[in-house]
């Protein structure tokens, strides 16, 4: 027999700690809701007012996904604070590319042991991205398990639901032979690529988070904990006003080769000019030390294009003005072309 009684804080789960990092992010969550929100964090669980969603005809969206070992790279610089924008900002594209604005979002945070400050840090970055983007962070759990998560390690994943008008869901139907094909800039890695990087930069480069990458004045940390760029604000009025867009994909895990056929039709293919753009110093440097071949980087990272609309060859000037105007790059990478669903990069 143990000669302390055994309780819960013992064993690993600090209950009281949980409970004062909830209360120390509560305002920051707050402020991400608005009166359409009638419960959110503390009760069972969330809810919100459907009438608010001002759509004909209105279809949820919803999607799922995770920063994935974006928060080793996290927990090697000892900084955090992106991480909740990132799980934000990929949930928001994903359901950007059918059309849909964003309606809430909920949160998993996963830990062996609770850090506060961690826990804080990532939790306000998500408020702050929903709340750039007019979306509800309506709850979340934070799961502290000791024996599954080691020690340092967190894990954090996120769910979104949105709306879209039935009449305005993406992918058109009308993607066909002679539709341009327009990269937008990414900030970095996004939240993908991960294992991949860090096997290439640290374990057969030999490199640390404060290595510089060259040319650019920063650190190897610095560039892979970029935050993952959100494109809601400068795409999704395009999509409401039907200018001509007929089909968005976010590039994500499966770079241009995995990601864009899923909003081909099947007799449609696209070839994308690699030349048309220049990756960022950091892909270069991945490659390097890696040896990687171009083929397996262009299916494992974005490559410096975060997000892929395809358009009516009228309307590009009309489309890369719009996004420039909004903040982002954006140019001609590619088009559509007669042939089996597949992506061609040339």
């Amino acid at each position: 027999m143990p000669d302390e009684p055994l309780n819960y804080a013992t064993a690993g789960v600090d209950i009281e700690a949980a409970q004062r990092s909830l209360r120390s992010v509560m305002p920051a969550i707050a402020s991400s809701q608005g009166p359409e929100v009638l419960a959110g964090v503390g009760g069972f669980g969330g809810l919100f007012d459907a009438t608010t969603f001002g759509v004909a005809d209105p279809v949820l969206v919803s999607s799922i996904d995770g920063v994935g070992t974006k928060t080793k790279v996290a927990a090697m610089v000892g900084n955090f604070s992106f991480l909740g924008h990132d799980i934000v900002n990929h949930c928001v594209n994903d359901i950007l590319c059918q059309g849909a604005r964003p309606l809430f979002f909920l949160d998993y945070f996963g830990c062996s042991h609770l850090e506060e400050q961690v826990f804080a840090e990532v939790v306000v970055g998500a408020a702050e991205a929903c709340r750039e983007i007019g979306c509800a962070l309506i709850g979340g759990e934070t799961a502290e398990m000791p024996g599954v998560y080691h020690d340092g390690e967190v894990d954090l994943v996120g769910t979104i639901v949105g709306v879209a008008s039935r009449s305005n869901l993406y992918p058109k139907l009308s993607v066909e032979p002679g539709d341009k094909v327009i990269g937008i800039a990414g900030s970095g890695l996004h939240t993908n690529g991960y294992s991949l990087a860090r096997r290439a930069l640290f374990e057969l480069g030999g490199l640390s988070v404060r290595d510089e990458v060259p040319g650019v004045g920063s650190s190897i940390g610095d560039e892979l904990l970029r935050p993952h760029r959100c494109y809601y604000q400068a795409v999704y009025p395009m999509l409401v006003e039907d200018m001509g867009v007929q089909a968005v994909a976010h590039i994500t895990g499966g770079g241009m080769y995995d990601n864009i056929p899923r909003v081909l039709p099947n007799d449609c293919r696209i070839t994308i000019d690699r030349r048309s753009w220049t990756p960022l110093p950091i892909f270069e440097m991945i490659q390097q030390c890696g040896n990687i071949a171009w083929p397996e980087m262009y299916r494992a990272f974005n490559m410096g294009i975060g997000m892929v609309l395809v358009v009516k060859n009228e309307v590009v000037s009309a489309v890369v003005q719009r996004l420039a105007q909004a903040g982002e790059m954006a140019s001609v990478i590619g088009e559509v072309e007669r042939g089996p669903r597949d992506v061609q990069i040339v």
